[in-house]
């Protein structure tokens, strides 16, 4: 304890000397002390997180805007400053807001709107220009010209941290040779340290929005990535949020702001995916909870002892014989009819039956009388229901004791529980534990007869019943019912319960009730609800996302999967995957891990990432990758990209380098990386059989001469021709020119010979010296350069050939090119 410390208490107003030194603080003044938290921690890194920043903006703006990106970075050294120039033909920013983007932190349009983009906070650029303010004492300077203005506007302007407001030194018109854009001038004090990892962050962020092109120069080298397509990403929309996964306070809040009156509405108007029908669904999942189901019993057959008529009329009083008759008919038919009845369904019988008679005689049945009938027929029907009727024991049958006897009521309740509680447990419980747990639970919904004589429970209260039942039954009987046994027994019972219409609160009642609300929750997360519209998602598209991989790596091999939409917090979200193999990638070490969420690439933090957590679980050798004890990243020459799109991805910190462990979006990322490694497990076996087959096919091209040379030697016959035998051997699609002369020159036959054990599909192109004639159907020819190419397409049955039959000149010269068949499957015979 300090010495200041020790005296407090002891003078007179010392809490309002504390509470003076008390004063809140600006968001730029707090990120100004703490300019790590945003990626600004190094001179290095900070250099890739300010180019980070801008191009992330340039490119949202470009595609907000409908336009193609262009981008242009440029670095230059300035002493011991670096000079940061991002350009961008971007639709430009009116004078009124392009202070407020660059020099207020926490300034955007984005936050509050549910649609993907790459900023949400409003922090990213105006933190650039803070970083840099610190570190060179200079401004930054922006040009920026909208769409159809003769002229542009040039600031200087710096972040005023102690009001997070941008303080503009200079403002002016320019001339600028673009049409329309933004043009962004920071100086600060970085160095060129992390060269690799601001080149990957091009590199990737033009993998990953192949419609942009991106132009790179630094001290020390230049880059220029080409657009590989001209096709925008598709125009996102916002939506609201959906019911699964939204928070208990985030629904509380939601509830205050609404305009609706009741829950029904809140629902569909607060929420995607939410109609009448899913509404309902949802109110009743809540007053399960809410107020609880009621349980419905099985009304007992005909017995000496129960007479539902007789009840109806001793609760009915001067009504006349006739109709109080016709009212006790209606009734006892009605619940005879029916094979359970709660307290809720035995009331609208009772309604009805009223209703139905006051038509009839004219004699109407009052609340009064219809509470007095539903109470008289419930108390009978549960002090009768099931009593002796298809009930196998009685309290003596069940071994009566001080816990199982209880009132005369148990037992009659005991049987129909017995039918519930028999079906839901082993068959190796003795039939007269399970009549005896029956009893004693029959017995506490007797003991709560008082305070909830119409059997009211919720599924809380239910398991209590049935615990202590459980208990019970061990205790006395020595036997245990574990925790499956009873979870079947609550399960069972709850699905014979039925939920009741009352109406639930309105919104102004549940909005500061937190165990109402924490109810409705819990009811939204229940409901089976329609996945969320993916109009408000960007994802790359698995096409694009193999055209991206393509496009900036040479492999031999690419795959690439695209997940449906899943929600995690009431945002939804789509993880897509995508996998480089082989040709010129580096072969050593472990594979290049590309991370991305939103189409930005995450250059840091890798190890802290959800992606890099998922890709260290996955057992890699079960798909053809060398994966040094068991786990962790494979080894070799391969390229693993994840992309996660979301209306808000959850990033481990504000500098957002990494995706956080999200079970929802970690299993996502695992489904869709397996969906394209098994492609990459498909195309590794098909190769390895290949190469096995190319060894086999090189020995027997080894050995088969010989053997027809011997053979030649020992009949005298001449050597016979070994292509078609190595062809019929491996299996293989043999394809052989046969030419015939004549008079008037010759006649080609190109022969298809399938002798694999699948159809195949082959392309044929015979390049010809002199004019084709008499083609056969279906081929076409080509002159180009004084050479003729004849195309040719079939498909041949296993087992089956196909012939190409034409004619030329005696001096033509041929050359066949085959496609559509594996190298190692095909022999070509010229």
């Amino acid at each position: 304890m300090t010495s200041f410390q020790s005296t407090l208490g002891e003078e007179p107003g010392i809490a309002e000397e504390l509470a003076e030194n008390q004063q809140a603080i600006s968001i730029a003044e707090f990120f100004e002390k703490n300019k790590h938290m945003l990626g600004f921690d190094s001179g290095a890194r900070g250099l890739v997180t300010a180019v980070k920043e801008a191009v992330d903006n340039a490119l949202d703006a470009a595609e907000e805007a409908g336009i193609l990106p262009d981008i242009y970075v440029e670095i230059q050294e300035e002493g011991n400053y670096y000079r940061l120039i991002v350009e961008d033909n971007g639709p430009g920013l009116t004078k009124e807001s392009l202070p407020k983007v660059f020099g207020k932190l926490l300034y955007g349009s984005r936050f509050h709107v549910r649609e993907q983009s790459r900023g949400q906070q409003g922090i990213g650029i105006s933190a650039a220009v803070l970083y840099s303010q610190l570190t060179s004492g200079k401004p930054a300077k922006i040009t920026s010209r909208t769409q159809g203005s003769s002229e542009a506007r040039y600031f200087e302007l710096i972040v005023d941290t102690d009001d997070n407001e941008p303080e503009i030194s200079v403002e002016k018109t320019t001339s600028w040779d673009r049409p329309h854009g933004t043009r962004i001038e920071l100086e600060m004090e970085a160095n060129m340290r992390a060269r690799q990892q601001l080149h990957d962050y091009i590199k990737h962020t033009a993998v990953v929005n192949p419609h942009a092109r991106l132009e790179l120069r630094e001290p020390n080298a230049a880059f220029k990535f080409e657009r590989a397509t001209d096709q925008l990403p598709e125009e996102t929309e916002e939506i609201r949020p959906h019911p699964h996964g939204v928070e208990l306070g985030t629904v509380m809040k939601m509830l205050t702001a609404t305009d609706s009156h009741t829950v029904s509405g809140f629902l569909q108007e607060e929420f995607t995916r939410v109609g009448k029908k899913t509404a309902d669904s949802v109110v009743d999942a809540f007053r399960d909870r809410h107020y609880g189901r009621e349980m419905r019993w099985r009304p007992p057959e005909t017995r000496e002892d129960f007479d539902l008529r007789k009840t109806v009329e001793d609760a009915t009083a001067n009504k006349g014989a006739d109709a109080t008759a016709a009212f006790a008919d209606a009734i006892s038919s009605a619940v005879d009819d029916r094979d359970r009845i709660a307290h809720h369904e035995l009331s609208a019988v009772v309604d009805s039956a009223a209703e139905d008679v006051e038509a009839d005689h004219g004699t109407a049945f009052g609340e009064t009388v219809r509470e007095n009938a539903v109470e008289a027929v419930w108390l009978e029907l549960i002090d009768a229901v099931a009593t002796g009727d298809g009930a196998e024991f009685d309290g003596e049958a069940a071994g009566e004791d001080e816990a199982s006897s209880g009132s005369e009521n148990d037992s009659r309740l005991a049987s129909d529980l017995y039918e519930l509680v028999d079906d839901a447990t082993s068959t190796r419980k003795d039939d007269e534990i399970v009549y005896a747990f029956a009893q004693r639970l029959a017995g506490t919904f007797d003991d709560e007869r008082e305070e909830n004589a119409r059997h009211r429970l919720s599924h809380r209260t239910l398991s209590e019943y049935v615990d202590r039942a459980a208990e019970l039954t061990e205790e006395y009987d020595d036997v245990a019912f574990g925790e499956t046994a009873r979870e079947n027994v609550i399960e069972a019972i709850w699905a014979v319960m039925t939920t009741v219409p009352d109406d639930p609160p309105l919104v102004r009642e549940l909005e500061s009730d937190r165990d109402a609300v924490s109810n409705l929750v819990d009811g939204m997360r229940e409901t089976d609800i329609m996945a969320p519209p993916t109009r408000c998602l960007s994802p790359i598209s698995a096409d694009l996302v193999s055209a991206g991989l393509e496009k900036e790596f040479d492999a031999d091999f690419y795959a690439s999967s695209t997940r449906d939409a899943e929600v995690h917090g009431g945002d939804p979200f789509i993880v897509e995957a995508g996998i480089a193999y082989g040709g010129e990638l580096e072969a050593d070490g472990s594979v290049d891990v590309l991370r991305f969420a939103n189409r930005v690439p995450l250059v840091y933090q890798r190890g802290a990432c959800a992606t890099t957590d998922v890709l260290r679980s996955i057992g890699w050798r079960n798909y053809g990758l060398d994966q040094p004890g068991g786990s962790g990243l494979p080894n070799g020459p391969a390229v693993l990209m994840v992309h996660v799109a979301s209306t808000n991805v959850p990033f481990t910190s504000e500098s957002k380098d990494a995706v956080a462990n999200v079970p929802e979006i970690e299993d996502e990322i695992e489904l869709a990386v397996r969906e394209a490694a098994r492609e990459l497990k498909t195309y590794l076996n098909k190769r390895r059989s290949m190469q096995q087959r190319r060894k086999k096919q090189n020995v027997l091209g080894e050995i088969l001469p010989e053997m027809a040379q011997k053979v030649a030697e020992v009949t005298g016959r001449e050597e016979p021709d070994i292509g078609d035998a190595i062809a019929r051997i491996m299996n293989n699609v043999l394809v052989e020119r046969e030419i015939e002369e004549n008079g008037d020159g010759r006649t080609v036959s190109v022969v298809v010979e399938n002798n694999s054990s699948t159809n195949e599909s082959v392309e044929v192109t015979d390049i010809v010296t002199a004019e084709p004639t008499s083609l056969s159907d279906g081929a076409t020819v080509v002159e180009m350069d004084g050479e003729w190419f004849i195309k040719w397409e079939a498909d041949v049955p296993s087992g089956d050939d196909a012939t190409l039959e034409y004619a030329v000149s005696e001096d033509a010269t041929f050359d066949l090119d085959v496609q559509g068949v594996e190298t190692e499957k095909l022999t070509v015979k010229q």
